[in-house]
């Protein structure tokens, strides 16, 4: 395999990634999407633009997150794959709530949660509620939060000690309003 193809590319992007160079992973992801591209591999082209924003969030740079997994939500549609449609949503949401657009934030992770409960990812859906929660009480939405972050709570595997206590007490106003 040369160094070139995509999925060497993609590997190095990994290593770079998970030794927190999230800079030198950006560009690498970049080229691997660029590569797979190149070799008929759309799919794997809009996963990698995914890795991309995700790096450039984690670097510091949102502008560039959103506009690198711009679009991408649309290839995984057009291929039938809703979880990784959902997966580019939340990338594109994280990006916008970065950048201070709450609202739009909160739309495109509202749009992300609902697919992420169809296709029955309940780590990312507890993740995707979890800010949506947030979006939602710092908007002056309380009683919303509550129930996004106990939809959170009651999708997660595992629970911390902390969690626990969060999901007995949000039973509390929960139960009252009823």
């Amino acid at each position: 395999m040369s160094p070139s193809t995509g999925t060497a590319l993609e590997k190095a992007a990994q290593t770079e990634y998970q030794a927190g160079r999230y800079a030198r992973a950006g560009e690498l992801f970049a080229q691997a999407a660029e590569q797979f591209l190149a070799e008929g591999e759309p799919l794997r082209c809009a996963e990698n633009h995914n890795n991309h924003s995700v790096a450039l969030l984690q670097g510091g740079d949102a502008q560039a997150a959103l506009q690198a997994v711009l679009g991408t939500e649309e290839t995984f549609a057009q291929a039938g794959d809703r979880h990784r449609q959902a997966l580019a949503l939340g990338n594109q949401a994280a990006a916008l709530q970065a950048l201070g657009r709450a609202p739009e934030a909160l739309a495109v992770y509202q749009r992300a949660g609902g697919l992420l409960s169809e296709t029955g990812d309940q780590g990312a859906y507890a993740i995707v509620m979890q800010r949506i929660s947030e979006l939602q009480l710092k908007s002056g939405r309380q009683f919303e939060a509550l129930a996004s972050m106990r939809a959170s709570l009651a999708r997660k595997e595992k629970l911390s000690v902390k969690e626990k206590l969060l999901k007995k007490l949000l039973e509390v106003p929960l139960r009252m309003l009823q």
